[in-house]
């Protein structure tokens, strides 16, 4: 267990090699959160300049409501990046998830509090389903949850008649309308409660710590007494939840819980999902996870989506800016380690 206790709190369960020592400031400086927080002062200054409507209220509160779903959706693949996988079911999950909640809300008339859990207690069945049947089967999550993508997705649109539930609860949808000082929304503060919860997982409870150990080395994990596979199905598990919070958050956005809202076979989800954690900081290998990283990830790149589209950019130069973006992130945060590592600088 001494790889475990000798984590330090950054969230990395990697062993800092000997060499120059940091104190915090200058790791901070060093580090992707900053260069993310750089990158986001400097496209508000290009934004607003370019458009002076960027820093409008009615645009800060548009962004801040999808920047609480794209961040969401990032943390969602996050916990199962950590683990060195990949859920490609993200968006497949979290629409299912919502679609039940609007069931229970419309064919059954539940209050939307009970409907809420049981859609979230859907998105985590179905987030460890996929868990298991990688440890069951020994094959890559990407395999495993390209396939689900497309069952689930099928299932659900059979199940529902590819029917939409717009009888939603008018208390739920004021939700997601819902205004504090005129320019945020609840659902951002939501976002940042989970993000604090997922921080405090992984600094401070002995669960988190095992979960990093288990993606940076599972071998050395399963040596030092740590159930590897469960680790693997229960972050599944929480990923299929946190994809459920960001489908009930969309549901609370648009007043109804609709077949197509994150894409075809959710499709749509899987460029934000992949790129608010890359950008953070999260390693693709498993093992290191940066909870602010990825919260900062995900604002950029609703930011830059919004400030595109207020430039009046194309959709399609839009993914691709987009996708070019995600490329440069693995490459520079790629550079930095490398760096790092050749200097010693820890």
């Amino acid at each position: 267990m001494s790889q475990i206790e000798n984590e330090n709190k950054t969230g990395s369960s990697a062993i800092p090699k000997q060499g120059r020592r940091f104190d915090p400031i200058q790791r901070f400086l060093l580090s992707n959160e900053f260069g993310l927080i750089v990158l986001i002062v400097v496209f508000a200054i290009i934004f607003s300049t370019v458009s002076p409507m960027f820093l409008s209220k009615f645009s800060l509160y548009a962004l801040g409501r999808t920047s609480a779903v794209n961040i969401m959706i990032g943390f969602s693949m996050m916990i199962v990046i950590v683990t060195g996988g990949l859920n490609l079911a993200v968006g497949a999950i979290g629409v299912c998830a919502a679609m039940a909640g609007g069931w229970l809300m419309q064919a059954v008339g539940l209050h939307w509090l009970p409907a809420l859990m049981g859609g979230l207690a859907i998105g985590g069945l179905l987030g460890a389903v996929n868990g298991v049947l990688i440890v069951r089967s020994g094959l890559h999550s990407f395999v495993i949850t390209l396939a689900t993508m497309s069952i689930m997705f099928g299932v659900m649109i059979f199940l529902t008649q590819a029917e939409s539930y717009r009888e939603i609860s008018p208390a739920f949808t004021a939700f997601g309308r819902m205004k504090l000082w005129g320019v945020i929304p609840p659902m951002l503060l939501v976002t940042i409660g989970i993000g604090i919860l997922l921080w405090v997982l992984f600094v401070y409870s002995s669960l988190g710590r095992q979960i990093l150990a288990a993606g940076a080395s599972p071998a050395a994990a399963e040596l030092s007494g740590i159930h590897v596979d469960r680790m693997i199905v229960w972050c599944h598990g929480l990923s299929g939840v946190l994809a459920g919070v960001a489908g009930f958050m969309l549901v609370s956005r648009t007043g109804a819980a609709i077949p197509s809202m994150a894409g075809q076979l959710g499709q749509d989800w899987l460029l934000p999902a992949f790129l608010a954690p890359v950008l953070g900081g999260t390693l693709l290998t498993g093992g290191r996870v940066s909870v602010l990283g990825t919260l900062l990830g995900g604002f950029l790149v609703t930011m830059l989506t919004s400030g595109l589209l207020l430039m009046q950019v194309g959709a399609f130069w839009m993914q691709t800016y987009l996708g070019l973006l995600l490329l440069l992130a693995v490459l520079l945060d790629l550079a930095r380690r490398s760096y790092l590592s050749r200097n010693k600088l820890v």
